[in-house]
């Protein structure tokens, strides 16, 4: 069995400021290695339930963020930034028999976690067919596209309350929850051995339940923070600049939606 974990830093567990997720900043030594421990936990919990293979995208900022030496001799590290499409997701394919989130964050305007955003901070809003949708959202529709179903996600409370709603039977932990600029975490330890014990469970099963439906058809909107993000994006194909800054842009094919976000976002 052939598992693919996206790696992010914003859920996981106590991490309360952007200083603590930046590379270069006195802080972040410490959460990288609290990060890198949820995702070895993750690993672990997978080769519990079966896994002989594991491929890791480091999924933040930088996508160097992973402390290599920790990570179990039967993972495989997918590091930096290809350009590709698929982006949080890029390695994934059609061999894999589950997706898993550890880490995550929720969507931009949500008070669930202080770092909460979309991929960037230009953005306000980010819909697809009428939703308001997260990381997740566009990372589960995007193993949707190769068969693969989403089975676990680590985050704050928010983001796994958001996940049920795409994925009713995904697997989660709630490592954190946000109070403005406040937080209340499980400990690091905690963490890990929830994160371990719920990827065995969420692997232990029949994982066909947790792979969403591709609508027929996407429109995807992208609200910026400001009207000069949304006009230097309008002139990628396809796009219609309907606000001042509001951009749609439409298409029957998900990878489409994907490669617009590649390029407008």
């Amino acid at each position: 069995m052939k598992i693919f974990i996206s790696a992010d830093i914003e859920g996981t567990a106590g991490i309360t400021n952007w200083d603590e997720a930046k590379k270069g900043n006195p802080d972040y030594a410490e959460f990288r290695e609290y990060m890198t421990d949820e995702l070895v936990a993750a690993c672990e919990g997978a080769g519990a339930a079966g896994a002989t293979e594991v491929v890791v995208k480091d999924a933040h900022s930088t996508a160097r963020n992973l402390i290599l030496s920790k990570l179990p001799d039967y993972v495989r590290i997918v590091r930096g930034w290809s350009g590709h499409p698929d982006m949080m997701m890029f390695g994934i394919d059609i061999s894999f028999a589950a997706a898993l989130y550890t880490g995550y964050h929720n969507k931009a305007g949500t008070d669930t976690n202080p770092l909460a955003h979309t991929l960037t901070g230009t953005v306000s809003r980010l819909l697809i067919n009428g939703e308001v949708a997260s990381e997740y959202t566009l990372n589960a529709l995007c193993a949707a596209r190769y068969r693969v179903p989403s089975a676990f996600l680590s985050g704050d409370a928010g983001m796994c309350a958001d996940a049920k709603v795409l994925v009713p039977a995904i697997g989660t932990v709630a490592t954190s929850e946000g109070f403005g600029p406040a937080t209340s975490s499980l400990t690091p330890g905690a963490a890990v051995k929830a994160i371990r014990d719920g990827v065995e469970a969420a692997l232990s099963r029949d994982l066909s339940v947790c792979l969403p439906r591709l609508a027929d058809s996407f429109e995807l909107v992208v609200e910026y923070t400001t009207p000069v993000e949304a006009y230097g994006a309008s002139w990628y194909p396809g796009v219609e600049h309907v606000a001042a800054r509001t951009l749609r842009f439409k298409a029957a094919d998900f990878f489409d939606i994907q490669r617009a976000v590649r390029f407008i976002v």
